[in-house]
């Protein structure tokens, strides 16, 4: 089985200005030092991007975006292109996050859109999937992620999916404290990629780097990352202050 690095990935959604990611930024490089095992990615606001590239630049630090248009241009007033992220200094793009899911009618179809634009452009997607707490106590967890996996790589094949992450964020857990235990979210990533290696073949899912998403923190973030199927996380709350992201960085 080949040996997957870790990721750990920070989403700062809508959350400091250009001088305050900056200054962020800077800080965790200074503290993670020069060669952190795991790989470390920032996913600041579009206004902030630049302020960030400078800041990491020569750092092992990489950058990310927080979504992105599927088109490389026209008249999407509001929206960015992954041509232009990609010339910000992008190397992440997150896709189908569940608040944009949830507040901005993001769809599988719209997910699936994004997702080839990003390989297109050399971006690699960070493909969110997740249930919300109603699924869950219904069961449905297995049936929602068979959906969301199946309709968002529609048309991929394994061939282009190289540079694929997901990211498992269950709804209920983000921004509410509510972390899934590890059992729960190894069983959950195990069972995503077994979907892999089912659909898509063995090699990819033994390549394939899974991350969990959900009120991730330096208290639960080793215990998590313990797990055989867990690669890395996308962390929103605990990322936003450079000592306690750099805990989560340094998690062994």
């Amino acid at each position: 089985m080949q040996t997957r690095r870790p990721l750990i990935a920070g989403n700062w959604k809508m959350f400091k200005t250009g001088a305050e990611a900056e200054r962020t930024a800077l800080e965790l490089v200074e503290l993670i030092g020069p060669a952190p095992g795991p790989e470390v990615m920032l996913a600041p606001p579009f206004t902030a991007l630049s302020a960030v590239n400078e800041a990491i630049a020569g750092s092992p630090v990489t950058l990310g975006a927080q979504n992105m248009h599927w088109e490389s241009r026209g008249a999407f007033t509001g929206e960015i292109s992954p041509d232009m992220l990609h010339a910000a200094g992008c190397r992440y793009v997150l896709i189908g996050h569940s608040e944009r899911r949830q507040l901005f009618a993001e769809t599988d179809e719209t997910v699936n859109r994004k997702i080839k634009a990003a390989l297109t452009t050399g971006l690699a997607p960070v493909f969110c999937v997740g249930e919300t707490e109603s699924q869950r106590r219904a069961d449905q967890t297995f049936p929602v992620l068979d959906k969301q996996v199946a309709d968002g790589l529609q048309g991929l094949d394994s061939g282009v999916l190289n540079r694929l992450v997901i990211a498992y964020e269950p709804v209920w857990a983000i921004g509410t404290g509510l972390a899934a235990t590890a059992d729960q979210a190894q069983e959950v990533h195990r069972y995503l990629r077994k979907w892999i290696t089912d659909n898509l073949g063995t090699a990819l899912a033994d390549q394939i780097r899974i991350l969990y998403g959900g009120s991730v923190k330096p208290a639960n973030v080793a215990e998590l990352m313990a797990q055989p199927d867990i690669d890395g996380a996308l962390v929103g709350g605990a990322s936003l202050e450079a000592q306690s992201f750099a805990q989560l960085v340094a998690y062994r």
